[in-house]
C-alpha cells in the first residue's frame, strides 16, 4: 500500500498492513540533548520509521510577518515583538522549555484588527507559499504521502483571536462586546475558504485542521455554550465548504482536557481529533467508547512514557493497541518530545512503535 492509501484505509477502519504513526519529533532543547547520547543528524533520521506524512503548517501565518524587533534585554530576557506582532518577554536560558510572558497584543480595537488583517491576512498562495505553489503541491500530491493542511495558529475560531488580543481580552469580549467576536470570526472563517479556495483548485488534499488550543489541564478555556453560539456556524460554515470540494477529512488541534467540546466538533463536522494529552486526563479509549467511531483520534500516547524505561514505554503501547488494531486510529505522542527524553529511550519507543503497528 502507498502511504497515502494507508491512511484512508485507517480512518475508514479499513484493513492496513502498517497502520500509519507519525511523530511530533523533539524540543530544540530535546535535539540539543540528543545530539550528545548519538543522534547523529547527517546520518540519523529523527522519525525513526514513522509513517511520512506531508504536514504544513505555516501557510496561514501573518503574512509579510512583522519584523523582529528587541525592545530590551538584560542578562537572563529578552523583549521583542515576534513575527505575529506580539510583545513578549522570553527567557534567554531555554526559551522554548519556559512559558514567555505575553506583554502586549497587537490588536486592541476593530481599528486595530481591520488594518492587521487587511495588510497581513490576504489570501495569496503566491506570497504565503512562494511563486511556484502550485508546483509545490503537485510535488507533493505526486508523492503518494498524505496531505494535512493544519491551519496553524491562524485558522480557527478561538485560537487565533487568542493570538490577536491575548486569553483575558478574549474571554472578556465574549461578553463585553460579542459583534467584535463575531466581527473577527468570521474574518477568519472567510480567510480560510478564500485560501483553500486557491490551494483546492490546484487540486486535492488528503485532510484539514483548525488550530484552537483552547484546553487547559483541567477543562476548555470557554464554555461547550458559548462554542456552541459563537463557533459552531462558522465551522459548519467552512465544513461545508471544504465538504462541497472533496475534503473527506476535517479536523482540529487543541491541547488540554477538551472533552466539554466534542459534541461541539462533532455537530460542526468534524471528524478527526489531536493530540489528546494524556497528561490533561485524556485517554484515547475513553474518548472512543463516549464518543465513537465517528470520530477520528490522532495521537494520545503519553510522552512521558518514554521520559520514563522501556517497561513505561512496554506499557503505555499496551494501552493503545487496541485503538490501534480497532482502526481509525494514528498514534503518535500527545505533543513533541520534551528534553527529559533521551535519545535511546526515544529510538526504543518508535521502533517498538512501528512494530505494534505492523500486521503480521
Amino acid at each position: 500500500m502507498t502511504e497515502r492509501e494507508r491512511f484512508h484505509a485507517c480512518m475508514n477502519y479499513r484493513p492496513v498492513d502498517v497502520t500509519p504513526h507519525w511523530t511530533w519529533g523533539g524540543w530544540p532543547e530535546t535535539i540539543e540533548r540528543w545530539l550528545t547520547e548519538g543522534y547523529d543528524p547527517e546520518k540519523d533520521d529523527v522519525r525513526q520509521g514513522a509513517s511520512p506524512v506531508h504536514w504544513i503548517g505555516h501557510w496561514f501565518f501573518p503574512n509579510p510577518p512583522f519584523e523582529h524587533q528587541v525592545i530590551e534585554e538584560d542578562d537572563e530576557h529578552v523583549l521583542y515583538v515576534n513575527h505575529e506582532g506580539i510583545l513578549m518577554r522570553e527567557m534567554k536560558n531555554n526559551p522554548y522549555s519556559s512559558m514567555p510572558q505575553f506583554v502586549k497584543f497587537p490588536v486592541t480595537t476593530r481599528e486595530e484588527f481591520r488594518a492587521f488583517w487587511k495588510e497581513r491576512m490576504q489570501p495569496r498562495p503566491e506570497e504565503r507559499i512562494g511563486p511556484d505553489w502550485r508546483e509545490q503541491l503537485a510535488a507533493l500530491r505526486a508523492s503518494n504521502v498524505p496531505i494535512v493542511i493544519i491551519s496553524d495558529r491562524w485558522g480557527g475560531f478561538f485560537g487565533p483571536l487568542r493570538n490577536l488580543v491575548g486569553v483575558e481580552s478574549l474571554c472578556t469580549l465574549f461578553y463585553d462586546d460579542p459583534g467584535f467576536i463575531e466581527e473577527m470570526m468570521d474574518a477568519d472563517a472567510d480567510f480560510i475558504i478564500a485560501m483553500m479556495d486557491r490551494i483546492l483548485d490546484a487540486g486535492p488534499i488528503d485532510a484539514f485542521a483548525f488550530w484552537e488550543d483552547m484546553g487547559y489541564k483541567t477543562g476548555p478555556l470557554l464554555t461547550p455554550k458559548l462554542a456552541r453560539r459563537f463557533m459552531l456556524p462558522r465551522y459548519k460554515r467552512v465544513v461545508e465548504f471544504l465538504r462541497g470540494r472533496g475534503v473527506q477529512w476535517i479536523g482540529l488541534d487543541s491541547d488540554g482536557r477538551i472533552d466539554a467540546l466534542i459534541p461541539v466538533w462533532l455537530d460542526a463536522g468534524l471528524n478527526f481529533l489531536y493530540p489528546f494529552e494524556v497528561q490533561a486526563g485524556m485517554d484515547v479509549n475513553r474518548v472512543r467508547r463516549e464518543f465513537g467511531r465517528d470520530l477520528r483520534i490522532w495521537g494520545g500516547v503519553d510522552k512521558r512514557a518514554m521520559a520514563e524505561d522501556r517497561d513505561a514505554i512496554e506499557a503505555e503501547l499496551a494501552r493503545v493497541k487496541p485503538l490501534i488494531e480497532e482502526g481509525g486510529y494514528i498514534p503518535m505522542a500527545d505533543h513533541s518530545c520534551p528534553p527529559d527524553i533521551s535519545w535511546p529511550n526515544y529510538v526504543y519507543h518508535m521502533r517498538r512503535l512501528k512494530e505494534v503497528c505492523t500486521r503480521r
